[in-house]
């Protein structure tokens, strides 16, 4: 008969039945009613008030019926804390079984009741399970640790646990030591400064013999630690590896892929001229093949770890391309990671092979799958200049099909190609020509544009194409808009006197008629360069391109160093390193590869701008780092009591002009005729003699129409006008805690967070005996030392005590984020309070980003993680809100001015290195104040935003 019958009752009062056949006399019976139980509380039906009549049956030497009782105790010990100490009699006795299944059985299910009130009657037979003869008790004891750490933290490191679970290393079974070093490495990992594993060349030697004979999920856990060590020399490097290298053949895929990380981070430190290096090479390439045999969940796994591998040393799989072709009934997301390695293993060796694929590939159904294969032949011609005219004879071939899709994609890669290759692949921008009509998606429309504009000399008829693009010009995407406005200045100059009208229309949409603030500056930008300077104009917008990269998606080498060291974890499934996807990532730790053959450079790098100094490859920089070197610029204008200096040449006059805040001629003034022409035509200076009437007022502002204020902290950023000091409030009435009165505030002073605390007796006995524990929090504040109150605390008196806190214990989040539980206990009685600490307190005194950072950081944060908020009545200056921020570690990166309003740029750190970036509007004379707040983690912003509130309206 199978257990179903323990799911189905037709009698009632169950719970009553229950008692009683639990409190039977009958062996069998009690196991049956055990059964029932379990059975219901797996359907979700509360029996926790059997709690006592199971922990009855407790005593018994039946294994199975013990094993239900402790599973029913695991569920419910957490509401009935209580009635769990009850069973600590139980776990003692047990622990001390003759049976080590029953001892082993005993301490997991210790560990895994997590009630402060019975962790300290488990550390004793704890202790015994780790010193027990059997090995399976000891292994179970070791994993038992962390968990108890995960509890109480301290009480684990004043018992002397850690320093035993290290003994643990060095035990002749190989299950206790993995599971040892399972146990310290997760304890490390949530106190990173710990120093736990203190890995030497004996320890590793323990754990390579361990290797051999342990579990496969042993061998995960030892072979994680080995990656966290950095040997001192190549020789011992080499040793390493050559007892890792075995593990490469494992059926567990995941025991692979760990050796794979522990023998790439190795062979940084390997000479690339020893023969080993070679061999060892060749070994790695067959187990990461062989794991493109298994089903597909596991190729893509196995596929995202293989192109982080392949970014770094192409070499292991340069011969292996097959592997990589598409099968037909692979599912889409192997289809695209297939193909993004195909293109990176391109070489000239491979490419007949390569191009012959993709070809094949754009005549598939899928349409995701045959535009990323278009695009793949574009990367190829950048990458393997040998092929280009292949692949430009092949795209050309698709355009040929006029399939929509495919033929959008073409011309985006084609652009790129002309990019790579000028002046040498032209002759078909006819056939590109053909194609206008069908383009309907912004990227394959605004690359379109683009082609027309830089080539518009061999095109007869680019001015009424482009103009064909105006003509719908205000529905266009941003993308578009941008392009058909630069590209309209290009055909200008070179065909001025054919484009005036055209060029006048589209900086009249760009500039008068949007409302796009990047639209309307580049517009501004090339009517102020056109108007002042033409000979300028022309060389700054027909300059010469600079040649774009082969490579421009990988990834940035840094992180790239970051994700190998991740390797067979999540972080190597997203491409992004732990700390952007693991909530509160205090214990996060940034891991890089050791230094090549002699270096003996850590593993860890302490200081977060040390990696940034290695020279990346030479490409065209991204969208970010022009913005960075932009906010780097010296913009500040010339201050000259006379009129202007004669300038020596156009451009630099343009230039100056352009963003020193002075557009007058711009603004309709009276200005001296134009010098310059362009193919001597004077017509085009004439053509913007006049300006739009209407223009931002914030465009004629001295000093604030351009950049030159933005990184300009002149203004009165300065020192901290005093902190926010709230007064004390009543924690715990005297009604609710037999006369003892609580009140107390929140401060940091120096780098450290302080309660200070009020304790007045209104009892009418002497208080004494005082000592203060918190609940588990958002932020893992808890006492960083004990309660001082040295003297008894009398009748009707008062006394003052300060509790330095720290931010390292266990964590948990709350609701609201800044709530804190807190049990004091006295003579009398414990009791308990909470109460809300400002998230201030948190902010350390080094949240001052750089402004590079603070704007990659920004850009890098997802949109969706934005908040915005009203901050009403408030009657500060820009300066004054400053002032007033900083003294609360919210530090003011930037400050610009638009349109009269002041934008402060802001950031904190929060001690659990979660870092929120904040932009502060202020309007004068308007009394609201916005703020948006960016962060990894929005759920700190409401706290962040109640606390921007609290200190600017103080």
């Amino acid at each position: 008969m199978t257990d179903s019958k323990y799911f189905t009752t037709t009698k009632k009062g169950e719970i009553f039945e229950l008692k009683a056949e639990l409190n039977s006399d009958k062996k069998e019976k009690k196991k049956e009613a055990v059964k029932k139980v379990i059975a219901s509380m797996t359907v979700g039906k509360d029996v926790s008030a059997l709690f006592p009549d199971v922990v009855n049956c407790m005593q018994t030497d039946n294994l199975e019926l013990k094993k239900l009782v402790y599973l029913y105790l695991m569920n419910y010990a957490k509401s009935q804390p209580d009635m769990a100490i009850m069973a600590v009699n139980t776990f003692v006795k047990d622990c001390e079984d003759p049976n080590p299944l029953i001892r082993a059985l005993a301490v997991r299910t210790m560990g895994c009741i997590r009630v402060d009130k019975i962790t300290e009657y488990l550390c004793e037979p704890l202790r015994k399970c780790l010193k027990d003869e059997d090995p399976y008790v000891r292994k179970t004891a070791a994993v038992c640790v962390a968990k108890l750490h995960d509890i109480n933290a301290q009480l684990v490191e004043d018992q002397g646990f850690l320093d035993t679970l290290k003994d643990l290393i060095s035990d002749s079974n190989p299950m206790v030591v993995a599971n040892a070093v399972a146990a310290l490495s997760e304890i490390a990992e949530s106190h990173p400064n710990s120093n736990l594993l203190d890995l030497n060349p004996q320890t590793i030697n323990k754990l390579l013999t361990a290797l051999n004979e342990c579990t496969e999920w042993g061998q995960i856990f030892i072979l994680d630690c080995l990656a966290n060590y950095t040997p001192r020399d190549d020789r011992e490097s080499q040793s390493i590896c050559e007892r890792v290298t075995p593990r490469l053949s494992h059926a567990n895929s995941a025991v692979v892929l760990s050796a794979v990380k522990v023998l790439m981070k190795f062979m940084e430190m390997l000479p690339k001229d020893l023969d080993y290096y070679g061999t060892l090479l060749k070994k790695l390439a067959p187990p990461l093949v062989t794991l493109l045999s298994a089903e597909p969940e596991l190729q893509y796994v196995a596929l995202r770890n293989i192109n982080l591998i392949v970014q770094r040393r192409p070499e292991i799989l340069k011969h292996e391309m097959k592997v990589f072709f598409v099968k037909y009934n692979d599912p889409i997301y192997v289809k695209l990671e297939k193909l993004d390695i195909m293109i990176r293993l391109a070489s000239q060796a491979n490419i007949a092979q390569v191009l012959a694929e993709l070809k094949e590939y754009a005549t598939e159904v899928d349409v995701d799958f045959v535009r990323k294969a278009v695009r793949a032949i574009g990367r190829c011609a950048i990458k393997v200049e040998q092929s280009a005219e292949r692949c430009v004879s092949t795209l050309l071939d698709l355009i040929q099909t006029k399939v929509n899709y495919v033929v959008q994609e073409a011309i985006v890669v084609i652009k790129d190609i002309f990019r790579k290759y000028p002046n040498k692949y032209e002759s078909v921008i006819a056939t590109l020509c053909e194609n206008l009509d069908s383009l309907d998606e912004p990227e394959a429309r605004a690359a379109m544009i683009w082609i027309v504009g830089e080539y518009a000399e061999r095109i007869d008829n680019a001015d009424e194409l482009l103009e064909s693009f105006l003509e719908g010009f205000h529905d266009e995407s941003t993308q578009v808009q941008l392009q058909l406005l630069t590209a309209i200045v290009k055909l200008f100059l070179k065909k001025p006197t054919e484009t005036q009208e055209l060029v006048q229309q589209v900086l009249s949409l760009a500039t008068q008629d949007s409302d796009n603030p990047d639209l309307r500056d580049r517009g501004y930008i090339y009517w102020r360069l056109l108007s002042t300077d033409p000979v300028a104009a022309k060389e700054v917008v027909l300059a010469e391109k600079p040649l774009i990269s082969e490579e421009t998606d990988l990834i940035e080498p840094t992180l790239l160093e970051e994700l190998i060291c991740h390797i067979g974890t999540l972080a190597s499934v997203y491409h992004k390193p732990p700390s952007a996807f693991v909530e509160g990532s205090r214990g996060v730790q940034h891991k890089r590869l050791p230094g090549s053959a002699g270096s003996g450079e850590s593993v860890e790098s302490p200081d977060p701008g040390a990696a940034a100094t290695e020279t990346p490859p030479a490409v065209i920089p991204s969208q970010g780092d022009l913005l960075g070197d932009l906010l780097n610029l010296d913009l500040t204008p010339t201050t000259t009591t006379g009129p202007p200096p004669p300038t020596t040449s156009g451009m630099q006059m343009g230039a100056m002009d352009l963003l020193g805040g002075g557009l007058d001629s711009l603004m309709g003034d009276e200005s001296e005729p134009l010098g310059g022409d362009i193919g001597g035509n004077p017509a085009m200076g004439a053509a913007f003699g006049a300006a739009p009437a209407t223009m931002p007022a914030s465009f004629n502002a001295p000093g604030s129409g351009g950049l030159d204020d933005l990184f300009d902290l002149g203004g009165g950023v300065g020192m901290p006008m005093g902190a926010l000091n709230p007064p004390k409030a009543v924690w715990l009435p005297a009604m609710k805690a037999k006369g003892l009165e609580i009140s107390g505030v929140f401060v940091r002073r120096a780098g450290v967070i302080q309660m200070e605390m009020t304790l007045t007796n209104k009892a009418m006995s002497v208080m004494t005996d005082f000592a203060i524990q918190f609940n588990r929090n958002s932020f893992g504040l808890a006492p960083a030392g004990p309660l001082q109150i040295l003297t008894p605390l009398s009748p009707n008196q008062s006394i003052e005590a300060a509790l330095p806190l720290s931010t390292v214990g266990p964590v948990m989040k709350m609701e609201p984020l800044n709530n804190l539980q807190v049990a004091v206990k006295n003579n009398i009685d414990v009791f308990y309070f909470s109460c809300q600490y400002p998230i201030s307190m948190l902010f350390v005194e080094d949240g001052k980003m750089e402004r590079q950072v603070f704007l990659a950081t920004w850009k890098d944060i997802p949109n969706d993680n934005e908040s915005q908020f009203q901050i009403k009545d408030c009657h500060l200056n820009s300066d004054a809100a400053s002032n007033k921020l900083q003294s609360s570690n919210i530090f003011t990166i930037a400050k610009r001015t638009v349109e009269g309003q002041d934008m402060l740029y802001q950031s904190m750190k929060l001690t659990n290195g979660i870092w929120v970036l904040a932009e502060l509007r202020v309007q004068a004379g308007n009394p609201n104040y916005t703020i948006s707040l960016k962060c990894r983690a929005p759920e700190v912003s409401q706290c962040v935003f109640q606390n921007y509130e609290a200190v600017l309206k103080n």
